[in-house]
């Protein structure tokens, strides 16, 4: 006698399970505890087994014959639905495993301990915001190149056209740990060189006429904030580093005896010596006595325990009237490219070194952080003299230029 719905309702525990057929192998088994479960009784290469089809009521009696029609359709197939099931499975498991959130949290795991806080936070914010929502659930391996530059257009009609850029130069690296890993063996990032709309080259405002130069230099000394930033902002005609990089100097980097900043490229993650010239040395020892507490030369004014924020600088300089459009913190490096060049006569890769710009000999190898220390201390002694005069010379301009008012007034 088939199964129905009320049969099932009144079927009681007993001291033992029982069962209640329905036809063709399927039928549910009351267990003592009074569960109720679907199963099907089946034979596969001359061996009986069972399948689960479901847990009554959660599984009703005409869903439970549906999975049970699937199955027998398989066995006709010469297919144990059984193993067709682990089968499914392992696959759904697999492709979880695999899958391009899990592949980019991984990828992300095993290379951020080299990349600074911020690197870190700026992929991961564009990973979670562009890649995830679109086909983070995928696996990585069944991502093909026209659906990732779906994705991109997304971006792309934004108008954002450098994240976009950016996003793919992300995706290439994720695929590429996971062809590394055996997760994938296709990279269709790679496939897309040319499919974006080229980003707009943004270069930062940069100052490099010596006169403008000497104006900015000046302003820079009225500055009435704070201690560390007015420090840093002092310092940073003079090192011409990444801002990101000066503002996480601490204390123990420096080194007053050898004149020396011992520190790590935010780009590259090698070691880096910057020569610190007199001029730069004596602005850290007017500044030790306020911020030495801290392990940061220029700590947050909130905590010690860290340094002075992103814009600080950039905030800082527009407090003093100079235009974004003309200079910002990071625009001093293109300042020191070129004077370095044009007016002091340095060698270019002498330059490009102490920028940590990637630099190699004639053999193509890179340069390491103490090649060319020599030189270097002489040309950044040379740079700190050069802004010194420059300022001076500016300031006596218009001290000058005022005498000249003075006289006219009176």
């Amino acid at each position: 006698m088939p199964l129905t719905d009320v049969l099932i309702k009144k079927s009681t525990p007993r001291d033992k399970p029982y069962r209640i057929t329905d036809g063709n192998g399927m039928y549910l088994e009351v267990m003592p505890n009074g569960s109720k479960y679907f199963r099907l009784k089946y034979r596969f290469a001359r061996k009986e087994k069972r399948l689960a089809l479901g847990v009554y009521p959660t599984t009703l009696l005409a869903q439970a014959r549906e999975k049970s029609d699937a199955a027998r359709r398989l066995l006709a197939n010469g297919v144990d639905p059984g193993e067709h099931r682990k089968a499914k499975k392992l696959a759904l498991a697999k492709s979880i495993e695999n899958s391009f959130e899990v592949v980019a949290t991984e990828w992300l795991k095993q290379f951020s301990s080299k990349w600074t806080a911020s690197h870190k936070f700026r992929l991961l914010r564009r990973i979670e915001q562009h890649l995830l929502p679109f086909i983070g659930k995928k696996s990585i391996s069944a991502i093909t190149a026209p659906e990732l530059l779906q994705v991109l257009r997304k971006i792309e009609a934004r108008g954002t056209l450098e994240t976009a850029h950016r996003v793919l130069q992300i995706c290439e690296q994720i695929f590429r740990y996971a062809i590394a890993t055996g997760r994938a063996e296709q990279n269709p990032a790679a496939c897309l060189k040319g499919a974006l709309a080229p980003a707009k080259v943004r270069h930062r405002a940069a100052i490099i006429d010596p006169n403008e130069l000497a104006e900015a230099l000046v302003k820079l000394e009225i500055y009435q904030g704070t201690p560390q930033v007015k420090a840093a902002l002092l310092l940073l005609p003079h090192l011409f580093g990444r801002p990101g990089e000066l503002r996480h100097m601490k204390w123990s980097e420096v080194n007053f005896e050898t004149a020396e900043w011992h520190h790590r490229l935010s780009k590259t993650d090698t070691e880096q010596i910057t020569p610190l010239s007199r001029q730069v040395l004596e602005i850290l020892k007017e500044l030790q006595p306020f911020t030495q507490r801290s392990d940061y030369v220029f700590p947050s004014t909130r905590t010690v325990n860290k340094p002075i924020s992103e814009n600080t600088m950039n905030s800082a300089l527009r407090t003093l009237g100079i235009d974004r459009a003309k200079l910002t913190a990071h625009g001093f490096r293109a300042t020191a490219r070129t004077l370095l060049d044009q007016d002091l006569k340095f060698r270019p890769d002498i330059i490009e070194q102490q920028l940590g710009h990637a630099v190699r000999d004639p053999n193509g190898r890179s340069y390491n952080r103490t090649t060319h220390l020599p030189d270097r201390k002489l040309m950044m002694q040379s740079w700190s003299d050069y802004l010194d005069k420059i300022k001076a010379q500016k300031i006596l301009r218009i001290k000058a230029a005022n005498f000249i008012d003075e006289i006219t007034v009176v």
